[in-house]
């Protein structure tokens, strides 16, 4: 694959390892929008969740968050929708952030002609790219023309982000709160931890969240290169290291990292017992990274570092170049995004067995699994009539239909014979012309989505290893428990106090920095807003609830 794919495969595949909230920590304080926080204010309650109907998997989910796992593509598709969300008359604007390139104008551009169609609807898309979504939402937070439907996605703490919603944005409680959602089944169909991680403002629901799966980061191993230097599924810390010794040699690493993932320190403390970054309970916040699991965890991977088993340029090389040493065997193990493994399936073309690792167990610890926020964004709508708001619903629910039904086979493989062929064993293959009009470059998926599935075309074998996986790891799941709270500390320090993480564990981690310093690094995060931060969301944690 080239660069360029390799860039676009990251973004299908959600593989921002340890991405920032979606609608998070925004400012609780008044000023333009009034008060967002939750606390003192009546909850509506969350949509009544039911699950859609789509194609029967071949592996089941479970009511827990192990994903249904599809070994094949369905034979028989189902309509999901029974009647267009449009007349056709209408016009609409739209906005979603993206990771390819800019889509050609509809009407040299099949994919968006047939989409349009079949919403009913006129849909004029901007797409903003990655690198100016920040400086494109401030202006428009800061404008007076905003489109019909936006995607607030991509895990960015947005300034004042939650006071644009409230004040700009429509209300959608009455829409969806409740038996309400019905009129919409296929939003019904949502998982409740989605619309939980995406959050309340003001105690409402004004959003529609884009459901990612439970895992969060997943440590993805060659199988047969860990296989033979003895692993097995929740060993031991001590064997895992034992191990990782051992596979390392002849210019291979048993653990990939890069100058993103800074070691995979988030999945290990979590390994350890650490809280899922953070923990609420009796009114009181804890960060991991002041909790002894967390500096037991930074303690083993500073051995592991030390014993070679690292790759010795973890900290310098990116994300996209780690797939490349990852999927031709020069590292052996990498943490990626959960949802990069089709990417990973395909990228490895049969040269080892694609897995992912069950947690090692610590001596005298129980191991905890990263639970994700459950969202990749959320999407709002602009204040409008309620037949506006309405059809702007219908929409979304439209793309929100389930995997297995004609509606999903569109608006993700595009046009039979045009954007994809079918393969032996029916598989929706791209053809030339859908790898450029595809859901990367007119990310309607961005706007609304499935729930997600195990597929990945041709990789039978690797879904039922990652349905497995699952069954063993979704009963681990430790939440976070910020997702979906208001901070106004946050909002604002956020991005700094996440720097001082990273900087800190890379430098004990390289032994740059003695672990004994870490209280003074922890000292800094709580002196330079996170003291304050963990007040703020201990007061909004029982409001939110």
């Amino acid at each position: 694959m080239s660069r360029r794919t390799l860039l676009r495969s990251i973004a299908v595949g959600g593989a921002a390892l340890a991405a920032p909230s979606v609608l998070t920590a925004c400012s609780t304080d008044s000023g333009n929008g009034g008060s967002v926080g939750n606390a003192g204010k009546k909850a509506a309650p969350w949509p009544t969740y039911t699950p859609a109907s789509g194609a029967t998997p071949d592996l089941a989910a479970t009511a827990e968050g192990v994903q249904a796992g599809y070994t094949k593509y369905p034979s028989k598709l189902v309509k999901a929708v029974a009647e267009k969300p449009g007349t056709g008359k209408e016009k609409i604007r739209v906005l979603t952030i993206t990771y390819g390139t800019p889509p050609k104008p509809a009407a040299q551009n099949k994919l968006w002609t047939a989409i349009n169609e079949a919403l009913g609807v006129d849909v004029e898309f901007t797409v903003v790219p990655d690198a100016d979504f920040r400086a494109k939402m401030a202006t428009l937070f800061a404008g007076d023309d905003i489109p019909d439907i936006i995607n607030i996605g991509g895990g960015y703490v947005l300034p004042r982000e939650a006071q644009f919603v409230q004040s700009r944005c429509a209300d959608l409680t009455e829409y969806l709160s409740g038996d309400a959602v019905k009129d919409y089944p296929n939003l019904a169909g949502i998982p409740t931890y989605a619309w939980q991680g995406m959050g309340r403002i003001s105690g409402r629901i004004f959003g529609v969240p884009v459901e990612r799966p439970k895992p969060q980061d997943t440590m993805y191993f060659n199988g047969q290169a860990f296989a033979k230097a003895g692993y097995k599924p929740g060993m031991s810390a001590t064997d895992f290291a034992t191990m990782a010794k051992d596979a390392t040699g002849g210019k291979k690493w048993a653990l990939g990292a890069s100058m993103t993932a800074y070691f995979g320190y988030k999945t290990h403390a979590t390994w350890h017992g650490a809280p899922n970054e953070w923990r609420i309970k009796d009114g009181k916040a804890t960060y991991f990274a002041g909790t002894d699991e967390f500096k037991a965890s930074l303690e083993f991977m500073s051995k592991l570092r030390k014993q070679g088993s690292y790759y010795p340029e973890a900290t310098s090389v990116s994300q996209v170049d780690l797939k490349t040493q990852f999927w031709n065997g020069s590292v052996l193990s990498m943490t990626d995004g959960f949802l990069s493994y089709p990417g990973s399936a395909a990228g490895i073309k049969g040269a080892f067995d694609l897995d992912a690792l069950v947690p090692y167990v610590p001596e005298g610890v129980t191991p905890g699994y990263q639970q994700s926020r459950g969202a990749f964004g959320y999407t709002v709508i602009k204040k409008g009539s309620k037949d506006r708001v309405k059809l702007m619903l219908r929409i979304l629910d439209y793309l929100a239909a389930p995997f297995g039904t004609e509606e999903y086979e569109l608006t993700h493989f595009g046009l039979e014979g045009t954007h994809f062929k079918r393969d032996k064993e029916n598989n929706p293959i791209a053809t030339p012309l859908g790898l450029v009009e595809s859901r990367v470059n007119l990310p309607f998926v961005y706007l609304s989505d499935a729930p997600q599935v195990l597929y990945a075309p041709g990789y039978a074998d690797v879904i039922k290893r990652l349905h497995a996986w699952q069954e063993k790891v979704v009963p681990m799941m430790v939440p976070n428990d910020r997702w979906g709270l208001q901070s106004d500390t946050y909002n604002k320090q956020g991005a700094t106090l996440d720097q001082i993480m990273a900087d800190g564990v890379t430098a004990t981690v390289t032994g740059r920095q003695k672990l004994s310093d870490w209280d003074s690094v922890y000292k800094k995060w709580l002196n330079q807003g996170g003291q304050k931060a963990m007040e703020e969301f201990a007061k909004e944690y029982e409001a939110a609830r």
